[in-house]
């Protein structure tokens, strides 16, 4: 239950601390004077809509509070790692007038989207326009299924139609491979072949083009070669033979100087070094010794591994992958053939699964058509609809399967307002009036599966007046037996049965716009009721119709409550 609601610099609210209780608790106001504003706070503090356009002007930032009292407190707050105070948990929504939001839940920092798991769990909003959604034939379904209440009957289907759904994309698409496998097989293997009869190999590229460089530069590198080769070994004065003489030299000392045993080792790691770039040397010279058919055939092979490259768009690396898939493409297309035949036979079982699932699914609708069909024109027909006929008419789907997502049925609502005419279509029958009617009726019935502890009625009464927003004051008060109700309204019949009678009444002051809500006691209910009868004509007459008024609702009340 919606306990409390402290709003901040919303629109022409500058603030507002709204106390709401058990039962019916009503909303009144004189046309924009904020009535609708405290709704959209409470929209905005259960994750709804939040812009820079809610923040008062001139104000830096607006913020709603609201405390509720419910037992999903706990078990939400334990769900989302929110320390929690028993039953009560409190929202707070703030907005900056640069349009930024934020959201906390006892103190704690959470997302909008926490708000609103939260609020529509704790309570429904019905607004201005939800009664259009009914002209929508496409939400019929989803109000039949909320009625019913087979959620796991609905749930089970979802998972077998997924399962098929997924089967059938899998050999939809095997089955467009197949239809293209004789041209793209012939592909695939040419280019296989074309792969393979180059004989790529990793590496092989870089090792080639290394080769041809000093292919080209052999006569300078034998001449540079041969003539560093001489310079350390073949001369007599080679760099070798004086580094022997050295050694030698230095080693006759070694025995009786440490200083000439350290310049002998160093001598002679010079002297291993000098041979070892001497025999470098001599074999790169031998290796320069080549013939121009190696020369043609680098040449050959490079020219090979570029146009490959050119023709795929890959390097030598991403050519031997391609090779690989190419093989993986060919060798599923060996295999497609046997597996769409073990994929139609999987399709064939499980479409036989999901059939049987949505013809339990269509009986369950089927049955709960009919409860929803006698429910509601026990309601309508308390909402001052005496010869009302109310219908859902049950229609299987068309095409080759029978069946959606949804199961197998394209369900709508058909109704009659007068004695003697043929139900139809609502979105060609019912007035604004009575679509008002039919849904706060829905709300009545659907109430019971409603896990929702709070119900918000945003001018239920559009297009309603007499007898018949009499009954819809009565209905209200009859839902609000079990859950707590707040309610905005334009009509006496409608706020004479509140439990609680709040007005929002608008000022001015400094050039400034204020809102302010209040609750009425006694006198006050009855001044209002006497203006939404008469408008600033108040009287001693409209005084007493007003105050007749408000004794029929408490003797209803009291007769509902014996019952």
């Amino acid at each position: 239950m919606l306990m409390t609601l402290h709003i901040e610099n919303i629109a022409v609210i500058e603030r507002a601390d709204i106390d709401f209780g058990p039962g019916l608790n009503v909303l009144t106001g004189e046309t924009g004077a904020g009535k609708s504003i405290v709704i959209d706070a409470l929209g905005c503090v259960l994750g709804g809509r939040a812009n820079r356009e809610l923040v008062r002007s001139g104000a830096e930032k607006a913020s709603v509070t609201a405390r509720f009292l419910s037992g999903a407190a706990g078990a939400w707050c334990a769900e989302n790692g929110i320390d929690a105070d028993g039953d009560e948990i409190v929202l707070m929504r703030s907005i900056g007038a640069d349009g930024k939001s934020g959201c906390r839940v006892n103190g704690v920092p959470v997302s909008a989207l926490q708000l609103r798991e939260f609020g529509s769990a704790v309570l429904d909003i019905y607004g201005q326009n939800d009664g259009r959604r009914l002209l929508d034939e496409n939400r019929h379904r989803d109000y039949l299924d909320g009625f019913g209440d087979f959620r796991s009957h609905f749930e089970e289907y979802g998972r077998m139609y997924k399962a098929y759904s997924g089967i059938k994309k899998e050999k939809e698409r095997l089955s467009a491979d197949m239809a293209e496998k004789e041209r793209v097989t012939a592909e695939l293997r040419f280019r296989k072949e074309e792969l393979e009869s180059a004989g790529l190999r990793q590496g092989e590229e870089e090792e080639l083009t290394l080769r041809r460089d000093i292919l080209k530069n052999a006569g300078t590198l034998v001449k540079d070669a041969e003539e560093a080769y001489e310079a350390l070994y073949s001369k007599d004065d080679s760099a070798v033979e004086l580094v022997r003489a050295a050694l030698f030299a230095a080693e006759g000392g070694a025995g009786v100087s440490r200083q000439m045993q350290k310049a002998a080792e160093t001598v002679k790691q010079a002297l291993f070094l000098l041979e070892d770039a001497a025999e470098t040397l001599r074999d790169f010279k031998s290796a320069l010794d080549f013939s121009p058919e190696e020369f043609d055939f680098i040449e050959e092979r490079l020219s090979i591994i570029r146009r490959l490259a050119k023709k795929y768009g890959q390097n030598e690396a991403g050519l031997i992958r391609y090779l690989s898939e190419c093989d993986e493409k060919l060798g599923r297309f060996e295999f497609a053939e046997s597996e769409i035949n073990k994929l139609e036979k999987e399709l064939a079982r499980q479409k036989a699964q999901v059939s049987q699932a949505a013809e339990k699914l269509s009986e369950l609708r089927r049955k709960a058509a009919e409860r929803l069909q006698k429910r509601m024109v026990d309601e309508l027909r308390e909402l001052n609809m005496p010869s009302v006929r109310f219908e859902t008419e049950i229609l299987s789907l068309q095409g080759d399967e029978g069946f959606d997502e949804n199961g197998r049925d394209d369900i709508r609502f058909l109704m009659s307002a007068n004695a003697g005419e043929a139900p139809g279509r609502i979105s060609r029958i019912a007035s604004g009036g009575e679509l008002s009617r039919i849904m706060l009726a829905m709300k009545s019935v659907f109430a019971e599966n409603d896990g929702a502890e709070s119900m918000v009625f945003d001018e239920i009464d559009a297009g309603v007046s007499g007898i018949a927003a009499l009954r819809v004051g009565e209905k209200l008060a009859e839902i609000a037996k079990t859950k707590q109700v707040l309610c905005v309204t334009h009509l006496p019949q409608i706020a004479a049965m509140a439990d609680a009678h709040f007005v929002t009444e608008k000022s001015e002051r400094g050039g400034r716009t204020y809102t302010g809500v209040a609750l009425l006691d006694r006198d006050g209910r009855r001044r209002e009721l006497a203006r939404l009868f008469g408008g600033d004509n108040i009287t001693q007459t409209t005084i007493a119709s007003a105050e007749e008024q408000l004794r029929a609702a408490e003797l209803f009340k009291n007769a509902r409550v014996s019952k």
